[in-house]
This record gives C-alpha cells, sequence and structure tokens, in this order.
C-alpha cells in the first residue's frame, strides 16, 4: 500500500465509533487522511475523532442515524461545508442477528437490520454522489460473505447484504462513463463488537458473541485489507479463502454449500 494515497483525501467512514469502522479510522488517520465519522454514539464518536487527531490525521465527528435521511443529507451537507469536497464513502454501518427465522417474536428487528445496512448506505451514497462524481471519487461498501450465500440465524442480515451488493454492483456500472469506482468488500468473521450487539430471538442485543472469537479474523487485519482493495479501486473483495472456495463450491455443489455454512455457526468459526 502506497504511504501517500489516502494523504489528504475526504473520506466519510459510517459506523465509525466501534469496529471495523473504527479501525478504518485509525489506519486513515496514521495515512494523513481528513475524516468525517459518522455513527449515532455521540461520546464513543468523539474520543474515535480524538485519537484520530493525535494519530496525525484531520477528523470530524458528525453524529448521524443513517436510517433517517434527513440526517444522512445533513451529514454530506457538514462534510462538504467542512472539506469543500468529497474523495471516499465508506459505508460501514451495519448490524447482525443472531436467531432462526422461526424462533423470532416478530419481524421487527429484521426491519431495522435492513434500514441501517441497506437503506442506510444507499441513503448515503444518493445525498453523496453528486460531490463523488466531481472528485471522480470512489465508493466502498462493507458487506458480508452472507452478501454472497445464505447462513443459519443470519436470514435477515443475509436479506439486507444481499441487497446492498444488488444495488453497488448496479451502481457500479452506471457510474463506470463518470470515473466514480464502486467496492464491494465481503468480509468472513471478524473480531469486533458487532455479534455482541446483534439482535437475538427477542429483538434484543444478545450481548454476548456466540463465536470463539480468537479464532476469526483481527480487524486489524480486516481493515488493512479493505483499504488495499479501496487503493487499488477493486471491484470486490472476497476476504477469506474459505470464502473463496466457498463461492467456488456453490457453483458446483450448492447444497454442500449449506451443510457446510450451517457446520460453521454450529462449531462457532
Amino acid at each position: 500500500m502506497q504511504e501517500n494515497y489516502f494523504k489528504g483525501k475526504i473520506i466519510i467512514i459510517t459506523g465509525a465509533s466501534s469496529g471495523i469502522g473504527k479501525e478504518l479510522a485509525y489506519q486513515l488517520a496514521a495515512r494523513g487522511a481528513r475524516l468525517v465519522l459518522v455513527a449515532r454514539n455521540v461520546q464513543k464518536l468523539a474520543d474515535v475523532a480524538d485519537k484520530c487527531l493525535d494519530l496525525g490525521g484531520e477528523a470530524i465527528a458528525v453524529p448521524t442515524d443513517v436510517t433517517d435521511k434527513s440526517q444522512c443529507e445533513n451529514m454530506i451537507e457538514k462534510a462538504i461545508r467542512n472539506y469543500k469536497k468529497l474523495d471516499i464513502l465508506i459505508n460501514n454501518a451495519g448490524i447482525s442477528m443472531w436467531s432462526r427465522f422461526d424462533e423470532l417474536k416478530d419481524t421487527d428487528a429484521l426491519e431495522e437490520i435492513m434500514k441501517v445496512n441497506y437503506f442506510g448506505a444507499m441513503y448515503c451514497t444518493f445525498y453523496a454522489l453528486p460531490h463523488l462524481k466531481q472528485s471522480q471519487g470512489q465508493i466502498t461498501a462493507i458487506s458480508s460473505l452472507t452478501g454472497k450465500t445464505g447462513v443459519p440465524t443470519r436470514s435477515g442480515y443475509a436479506a439486507s447484504k444481499h441487497a446492498m451488493a444488488g444495488f453497488f454492483d448496479s451502481l457500479r456500472i452506471e457510474l463506470k462513463d463518470f470515473g466514480v469506482d464502486v467496492t464491494m468488500i465481503y468480509p468472513g468473521f471478524v473480531k469486533s463488537s458487532v455479534r455482541e450487539r446483534a439482535a437475538g430471538p427477542d429483538g434484543k442485543e444478545l450481548g454476548q458473541s456466540h463465536l470463539d472469537e480468537s479464532k476469526v479474523m483481527p480487524v486489524e487485519t480486516c481493515a488493512r485489507l479493505i483499504l488495499e482493495a479501496t487503493e487499488k479501486r477493486r471491484r470486490e473483495l472476497v476476504m477469506t479463502a474459505k470464502g473463496k472456495i466457498g463461492l467456488w463450491l456453490k457453483l458446483i455443489a450448492p447444497s454442500l454449500v449449506d451443510d457446510i455454512a450451517a457446520e460453521a455457526i454450529r462449531r462457532g468459526k
């Protein structure tokens, strides 16, 4: 990765108060990026912004609920007022679930997942797009391997990530003549707090992970790979060897992939 590629670039990161978004902010700040940090938690967002400044970057915190169109519009306007342009939008905000569909008490959690993961990314992209066209910028969208294939206990999450994939793959084609590149990221399991905050059967946060977190990808590695793909303006990145093999197997033995997904969830890795 070139040390100076991100230097001076104006980059919006949604979901920047924790997990992958926070680590992306830290790695970009260390490379001299000028950041707009977006999340709902005001104090956590302010803490991340302070750390980014210590690391040598510029950062403003813009508390935003990405499920609210007007807040997304205001966030983009504030970013442009502060930095005058926009180079990269990283759609990272997301929430998950851990429950069989037939164990849910109602569908409210699934609706919220779709609002955050899909509509939130779409709203931010809609208001950012005129500015990205002007800069011939980039959009990076953080999906999941569940955006490529279904996974038990993740039906609503997989639906939202499939929606992201369809939307951004279509948008990539539409934006080709404008010089705006779209990079889709498909991580596997990453060590972060996302599973602790995942919705359970009652719609409430689980408060703990069902996985052996010591056996999943460190968040620092995940963020580095995302930035490498963004720098190269790649079409997509399937992040793990298992993921790549699984997608190949799905073409020739789809039922085997179903069994592998079920076993991975059962074993917690």
